[in-house]
């Protein structure tokens, strides 16, 4: 009989690729029009970046304190009531994002609302005051594409890009919700809402002087195209079954 220690089990194991992992899910859009939706998003994004924005609401955001780990002098955690009441309603932040600039802006609103997505939609064609066509990213919130709304874009040249159902993650804002919760909701405890849509808009400013240079984003831009080409792995899509089965697996993994 081999005996063997658990560390020297995870070492082997390691050696040969193999590690301790948690099981993820993904879920394969249903939308009827999905790659037409992708290949539209995948479209503007490549051929005009400029004169690309995304749109989506994040929250809801409560008061209350919110623990998160964090520095602090050995022995010395910073300490929040146990208190978890929303005793003041919630607010939602309606973020606008300009793929061409990185940069990040918005306002917090009670609720969602085809007005308030109007407001926001507005506030991105004053980005581009010049008139020519944009383009804006956005999900398919029954509050985003009323009539008014659609009757607004087609006036001032704004083409609404849907992300098909279960997609979120074409929407380009989305990755940078992440860091807008670390920062300014993650070990947090804002008295009311107007201390805490202070500290959103405090890492708005910051956020924004700090935005990744154009050419940086111009090389990502081409860096993934070169990807996506070399394994031929449509944008959006599922890999062929005519991929090494190792392929597959990596790409599942990754959604």
């Amino acid at each position: 009989m081999i005996r063997i220690g658990r560390e020297a089990l995870r070492c082997l194991l390691a050696r040969r690729g193999i590690t301790f992992q948690r099981t993820k899910t993904w879920k394969e859009s249903p939308a009827p029009a999905r790659d037409a939706k992708l290949d539209r998003i995948e479209e503007v994004l490549e051929r005009f970046p400029d004169r690309v924005f995304a749109f989506d609401e994040f929250g809801p955001l409560g008061i209350r304190p919110t623990g998160r780990a964090g520095w602090a002098a050995a022995g010395h955690p910073e300490r929040h009531p146990a208190t978890y009441h929303r005793t003041h309603g919630v607010r939602y932040f309606h973020g606008c994002y300009s793929v061409a600039d990185d940069s990040l802006w918005g306002v917090n609103r009670r609720k969602k609302g085809a007005t308030n997505t109007l407001a926001a939609l507005k506030s991105i064609r004053t980005a581009r005051p010049d008139g020519a066509p944009i383009y804006v990213i956005l999900d398919n919130l029954s509050a985003h594409k009323g009539e008014q709304i659609r009757r607004w874009a087609k006036k001032n040249r704004v083409e609404l890009c849907f992300t098909p159902t279960y997609a979120s993650w074409a929407n380009p804002i989305e990755a940078h919700f992440g860091p807008l919760r670390q920062f300014t909701i993650a070990n947090s405890h804002h008295p009311n809402h107007t201390v805490q849509t202070r500290a959103l808009h405090a890492y708005l400013r910051w956020r924004n002087v700090n935005a990744r240079h154009p050419d940086v984003l111009a090389a990502q831009r081409k860096e993934r195209a070169r990807i996506r080409s070399e394994k031929g792995i449509r944008w959006g899509g599922r890999p062929s079954p005519r991929q090494p089965e190792a392929t597959r697996r990596t790409y599942a993994l990754a959604d």
